[in-house]
């Protein structure tokens, strides 16, 4: 999944296309890294307005025509007021990309202070940890006027990047430019190099990112490991043929923008694990299933915003399970310290027997002995009753009913105590369960809020709703559709659970739940017909989404309880998601949802 030449030039073309002649409308910079520029386009290429996200940032560098505006900051910093003075307002006269390099170039007309024509020129470079954007003069376009990022030597050796510096793309490891390599250099190269065909690609030429190598090879079938030094010359033109025709995509515009789902479990592409995109098309994984855009702008912008959505989702669950986690493993070695406190207090009615046989027995045990063979009357037993030789035999028996109580009262706070402790590790673990469930941020925000009414984390302070805010959209139940058309729904956390359960479901609705393990609560929507009505395979399919998303899944088979919603209870004052049922019905599903449809 690589910025590579083929994207840029899929690109740098659409930009050509759309926004040669637009007037720049307004440059905000939202982040210290990316700009934002409003665009007017010419009424022949479809007038409105258009925005151009250039970003710069060495994770994730970015370019690509949205629809989406973004919220200012407060106060522009230095670089974005000095784009406003040399570009708002100015006309793009055309965009251009060097060679196949991982730059565009913005040659932009704009009329200055003392009303003469300018041209400078904004480059954007997406080149990993190297990207900027800089402006170039508007003379010859080979100094620096200023860039959004400033590289002193003491950071590059290669390059300054500073203002009044000259500009040029740094030297690529002595990559040629494929556009204009000819057929015999080619050959020569191939002469001299010792390396597989793919790596001589990547090593050779800019533009070629190792997805765009492979699919070359594999094109040719010649095979990935091959040293290119053993090819035969049938094979080197073979070779050369396929180089050729993959530039073919770039010389002549045509271009496929594509996305290559693995769909694992998953039934759908929103729930499909994305592969590869790439601008050409990629025959290596023609038997993958894709998703084809208009245009590499639309690739760009949703395949990112789904990889970001994923990452940010993953970086704030992974933040609320490592408190999850510390939680519980406290609450785990306090269960376990008090269960052998507990276990302890269980000797206590010995010394109850104790007290209760000094107390008949005492008048015949003589003063300072240590021990006493006392019949216990209960067992019809006699039993060795240690003594304390200072103390009397009344003294030794209430020192015995003193301990007896001492005990009874902590085996009675204990189990209290353990009870709380052990509802608090399965609401614990039910919670980290319903973290590998959550897709959104308002999943998430739901987590958040039970950790916080069951007080295992401090709340969050409220901020105002005023200008910049954000709402967070509050999650929902996956909708499942069976193959017999019922309507299938399925909590992904506490919260959901008893929405889902107490106040959406029917009370002939049937309840699904994944026996004795945390999971999803399931409701199979009936449409009031009878028990007996529903055909097994919607049972089948609705337990096998309760096997699926619960801690079973990957044991393959996981016992499910069902009944109908009606006989499902909560105990006033359980915890979320807690419930209790009586009278119920089991099978054993395998957790695999591959023929059900998600509704989006």
């Amino acid at each position: 999944m690589a910025f590579d030449g083929f994207t840029t030039a899929a690109l740098a073309e659409e930009l050509s296309d759309r926004l040669t002649g637009a007037r720049v409308f307004r440059v905000i910079m939202p982040e210290n890294d990316e700009l934002l520029l409003t665009l007017k386009p010419m009424m022949e290429k479809g007038g409105g307005q258009v925005r151009l996200c250039l970003s710069a940032d060495p994770s994730l560098p970015l370019c690509y025509l949205t629809d989406t505006n973004k919220q200012a900051p407060a106060s522009a910093p230095a670089f974005c007021m000095l784009l406003r003075k040399y570009l708002q307002n100015g006309k793009i006269v055309s965009v251009t990309q060097p060679g196949l390099e991982r730059s565009i170039r913005l040659e932009i007309e704009h009329m200055n202070e003392m009303g003469d024509l300018c041209r400078h020129v904004l480059v954007i470079e997406l080149m990993g940890k190297h990207s900027n954007i800089i402006l170039l003069d508007d003379k010859e376009h080979t100094h620096i006027v200023d860039s959004i990022k400033h590289v002193s030597a003491m950071v590059s050796s290669v390059r300054e990047v500073l203002p009044g510096r000259e500009y040029f793309i740094p030297e690529t490891q002595g990559k040629r430019n494929p556009l204009s390599e000819t057929k015999e250099n080619f050959m020569a190269a191939l002469q001299e190099e010792h390396v597989p065909a793919a790596a001589f690609l990547v090593r050779s030429f800019t533009g070629f990112s190792n997805v765009i190598a492979e699919e070359t090879v594999f094109r040719t079938r010649l095979g990935q490991d091959r040293s290119v030094s053993e090819f035969t010359k049938d094979e080197q033109k073979l070779f050369y043929n396929t180089f050729e025709a993959m530039l073919e995509y770039v010389r002549n515009g045509d271009f496929s923008p594509t996305v290559y789902y693995h769909l694992g479990a998953a039934d759908t592409l929103s729930q499909g694990e994305p592969v590869e995109y790439s601008a050409v098309p990629l025959t290596m994984y023609r038997d993958l299933p894709s998703r084809t855009y208009d245009s590499i702008s639309s690739l760009i912008e949703n395949y990112y915003q789904e990889k970001n959505a994923v990452t940010r989702i993953r970086q704030k669950s992974q933040d609320l399970r490592r408190i999850v986690q510390t939680i519980l493993e406290r609450d785990v070695h306090k269960y376990d310290l008090q269960s052998r406190q507990l276990k302890d207090t269980q000797k206590r009615e010995k010394y109850r027997l104790y007290g209760e046989l000094l107390n008949t027995y005492g008048y015949n045990i003589p003063e300072g002995a240590e021990s006493a063979q006392l019949e216990n009357y209960y067992a019809g037993e006699t039993v060795k009753v240690p003594l304390d030789p200072a103390r009397t035999p009344q003294q030794n028996a209430q020192r015995y009913f003193d301990r007896y109580m001492k005990q009874k009262r902590t085996a009675e706070a204990l189990t209290q105590l353990t009870e709380q402790v052990k509802a608090e590790i399965s609401q614990l673990r039910s919670i980290r369960t319903s973290l590998d469930l959550s897709t959104t941020e308002g999943d998430l925000a739901q987590i958040r809020r039970e950790l916080e009414e069951s007080g295992f984390i401090h709340a969050k302070p409220q901020k105002g709703s005023g200008r910049g805010s954000s709402k967070v959209q509050k999650g929902r139940p996956l909708h499942y559709v069976s193959s017999d058309g019922y309507d299938l729904y399925v909590g992904k956390n506490n919260t959901q659970n008893d929405e889902l359960t107490f106040h959406f479901a029917k009370p002939t609705d049937i309840w699904f739940h994944a026996n004795d393990v945390p999971g999803s609560h399931v409701i199979l929507c009936t449409g009031g017909k009878p028990f007996e009505q529903i055909p097994d395979r919607a049972f089948e399919e609705a337990a096998a989404l309760a096997a699926y998303y619960s801690q079973g899944r990957e044991a393959g088979r996981v016992e499910i309880d069902y009944l109908e919603r009606k006989g499902v209870k909560k105990p006033s004052g359980a915890r979320p998601g807690f419930v209790i049922y009586h009278s119920n019905y089991s099978l054993t599903a395998k957790a695999d949802i591959k023929g059900l449809r998600l509704i989006e």
